[in-house]
């Protein structure tokens, strides 16, 4: 009889848990305009202490709270969004928000950032601009291996279960968006743009991350369209449009011990002029590490450059030491697929698989391939170094495994 009341109280326990629960992650949206807490769009007062201020109430708050942005152009210096939070948080920018253009503010690594934050929401339809046109001149990192980075427009650090989406990133000073240290993140119809000539303006950056994912995604810039760098795993990339930029990159892999890229999916995608379509790159000489479970299928190439690429001899700075025969890489990469992979190289070599001879990549699989290039000296070739793999299907241009 003891057990049996034991039992029905805990039943009813259970039951009210689940009310309190149901009402606290379904309660009224609670909003705390940054106008209130005293910002002005004039694009010319800093903002930062009016938008902190309205952050740190809202994620005091218990419940669901909305960090409002109301249209309109607001100056903004540097500032740092943290939890942990109370309830779960929205970020919503309707409005433009401004960097700082002062080269007193370029010493630090970000513009925006989010940090220990579980359950967070950034959206709005707002714009980021961030100014980056009066920062590159400062960016000599393609010659100075100890450059110190620009700004990043915005950086996710150790931030879980959360959404950015309905966004554009503007002329970013560095990488657009930053995902360091986080866990199932979900960002979708965002548009990032840069010139083509901008440095370093990644579209998304991605290190020691799990379970990410991107869609619906149009990214424009100077680098790399999304960078995936040690720690990335579990990431799914689908319906992105890159272009310019320097493509869908990993790595590059192998500065630090015991780097690991794995679990990569990459489909529907689309490259328009780019500099590398799917592309993996290991620094030469690096330390040993790891990349595997790669697939890049059913993508599109419009007058791309290298549409297929691993490149285990990257070495873009002055001070590398990369002759031939040289100081190979020590990165193992394995079970990679290119599949379905069909449209035009503005290149004659349209598939290049440069492989370490210390190394050799394994398991490396070239399915259904239709590469074409019009240009001189035609038509396309595939060049393969230090790979063990196979094709099937259709190959065009033919295989070199």
């Amino acid at each position: 009889m003891v057990s049996f009341a034991f039992a029905i109280f805990g039943m009813c326990l259970l039951v009210l848990l689940s009310i309190a629960n149901a009402q606290y992650y379904h309660s009224p949206l609670k909003y705390f305009n940054v106008k209130d807490y005293g910002a002005v769009a004039d694009e010319k007062r800093d903002n930062s202490q009016a938008f902190l201020k309205a952050w740190d109430d809202a994620c005091q708050w218990r419940g669901n709270s909305v960090v409002y942005i109301p249209h309109g152009t607001y100056k903004l210096d540097t500032v740092s969004f943290e939890g942990p939070c109370r309830g779960f948080m929205r970020f919503v920018i309707k409005g433009v928000l401004k960097a700082p253009t002062h080269p007193s503010l370029f010493s630090t690594n970000t513009w925006i950032a989010f940090r220990y934050i579980d359950g967070l929401v950034v959206k709005g339809g707002g714009y980021l601009d961030g100014q980056g046109a009066v920062a590159w001149p400062y960016n000599d990192c393609s010659k100075n291996p100890q450059c110190m980075p620009l700004p990043v427009t915005m950086r996710f650090d150790f931030v879980t279960n959360s959404r950015i989406h309905h966004l554009r990133s503007i002329n970013s000073k560095n990488s657009h968006i930053n995902l360091f240290a986080c866990n199932n993140i979900n960002i979708s119809f965002v548009r990032l743009t840069a010139p083509d000539e901008s440095p370093n303006t990644d579209g998304i950056h991605i290190g020691l991350s799990t379970n990410i994912k991107i869609s619906r995604t149009v990214i424009q810039t100077g680098d790399d369209c999304i960078a995936m760098v040690n720690g990335s795993q579990n990431i799914t990339i689908s319906d992105v449009t890159c272009g310019p930029g320097h493509g869908i990159s990993i790595g590059s892999l192998g500065k630090s011990p015991g780097e690991l890229v794995t679990g990569i999916n990459v489909r529907n995608c689309t490259f328009i002029g780019t500099q590398n379509g799917a592309r993996i790159k290991t620094w030469a000489p690096s330390l040993s590490s790891q990349a595997s479970d790669i697939f890049f299928g059913d993508i599109y190439m419009e007058n791309v450059h290298n549409p297929i690429l691993i490149d285990q001899q990257y070495c873009p700075l002055p001070s590398c030491s990369n002759q031939l025969g040289q100081d190979n890489s020590k990165v193992q990469i394995s079970n990679v697929t290119f599949s379905n992979i069909w449209g035009i190289s503005s290149s004659k070599v349209a598939i290049t698989l440069k492989c370490s001879k210390l190394v050799p990549c394994k398991n490396v699989q070239l399915n259904n391939i239709n590469l074409v290039y019009h240009g001189r000296g035609g038509p396309a070739e595939s060049s393969c170094l230090n790979v063990i793999g196979a094709s099937y299907g259709r190959q065009s241009p033919p295989s070199c495994l």
